[in-house]
């Protein structure tokens, strides 16, 4: 199984997932930075997290880098109190940080202990599951007092902080079922008659999943960048021979099977990509993938061969809907122009990656608006 990034700037969320479960499996301390507001400009958003250790070992950013030996410093209060603590950073105070940051924007983070907390997150992760904290980050409740909500409206509490009072929780409960379920995030006051509580709410997602069909040497590149950019991979193929983990080290699982069989290991957050060079094999596959709800199932080919693909399940008796022909890209990837290995992967990474994140692939400088979507707070009256 791949581990976590060895660089911790290049770490994704479940890179950052799995160094939370091996602390709390080991019961070692840890901390964890997390962005809960941005004004302005900044290189994460909301939500954005990093484990710390005692050691000061750190992965995941939260920034460029420019907050990391402050985020350090408050980690170590943090071991050395056991509680929570939080800080604003103005990133537009030229006296402060200097010059040509720029984030031009003003960050909380909030560095809380790695505790029984995250149980149940990590727990609702494993089962595919998404799950939101709420998180008292400011007013008349305790900071980094919590409760994790799932999708279906259960709460749990943790012992080993305090929970957020039940009038705050009453009031949230929908607000995080939501973010649960969209991996969003909301940032909420809530008076109750003890006073005021600000919340952070947090929906946290599973990884997105990449299956990839196939045992040539080109689907080694495909595997390598999926895994680098937070994808959960699992390598394919129809030949025994060619499902040999030392081949793929990249990916999390590497299994033979009949291609009718594919579908088996897609849902509706996998990103399916067929490149098996065997246009039977990838008939077969195509057919099975498109009865998953995956949102992205592309096929290696040009035009052609797809339209080949489909006559002859036409003749078999399989016809697609508009449905799941929307989903199918071929020629696969994205218009990038390279036509190396690698760079062909690159282009089918990054198509599928936009995809799952709801984006047509375009150039950020004709996109209007904020890069990663606007700030949210919402004040209970």
């Amino acid at each position: 199984m791949h581990e976590s990034a060895a660089d911790p700037w290049s770490a994704t969320a479940l890179d950052v997932k799995r160094r939370l479960t091996s602390l709390r499996e080991s019961g070692e301390a840890g901390a964890v930075a997390t962005v809960v507001d941005v004004e302005g400009s900044a290189y994460r958003r909301p939500g954005a997290k990093m484990v710390l250790t005692p050691e000061g070992d750190h992965l995941g950013g939260i920034t460029a880098g420019c907050l990391e030996g402050p985020v350090v410093d408050l980690a170590g209060r943090v071991f050395e109190s056991g509680e929570p603590v939080s800080e604003t950073f103005d990133l537009m105070d030229d006296e402060e940080w200097g010059l040509g940051l720029g984030c031009n924007g003003v960050i909380d983070v909030l560095v809380e202990p790695v505790d029984d907390s995250w149980d149940p997150v990590l727990a609702a992760l494993d089962a595919g599951d998404s799950v939101a904290t709420v998180t008292a980050v400011d007013g008349d409740a305790p900071l980094g007092a919590r409760a994790v909500v799932e999708t279906d409206g259960s709460v749990t509490t943790p012992s080993d902080r305090p929970g957020l009072p039940d009038a705050v929780v009453a009031a949230i409960r929908d607000e995080a079922v939501d973010c649960a379920k969209t991996g969003t995030w909301i940032a909420r006051t809530v008076s109750t008659e003890d006073g005021d509580v600000t919340v952070f709410v947090d929906g946290v997602e599973p990884a997105p999943k990449m299956l990839v069909f196939g045992g040539q040497p080109d689907t080694g590149p495909v595997s390598n960048l999926a895994r680098h950019v937070g994808f959960a991979v699992t390598v394919a193929t129809a030949r025994g021979g060619h499902a040999d983990p030392e081949r793929f080290p990249a990916a999390d699982e590497v299994v033979s099977l009949r291609p009718a069989d594919l579908g088996e290991h897609a849902d509706e957050r996998t990103a399916v990509v067929l490149m098996s060079h065997n246009k039977l094999d990838d008939e077969l596959a195509l057919a099975s993938a498109l009865e998953t709800d995956a949102p992205y199932v592309g096929l290696m080919g040009p035009r052609e061969r797809f339209e080949e693909i489909r006559e002859e399940l036409a003749a078999d008796g399989v016809e697609f809907t508009e449905e799941q022909l929307a989903r199918v890209a071929t020629p696969v990837g994205l218009d990038v122009g390279g036509g190396e290995p690698v760079q062909i992967a690159l282009s089918i990474v990054s198509e599928a990656l936009a995809v799952l994140n709801g984006r047509d692939g375009g150039r950020l400088r004709g996109r209007e608006g904020a890069i990663h979507g606007e700030r949210e707070i919402i004040v209970d009256d």
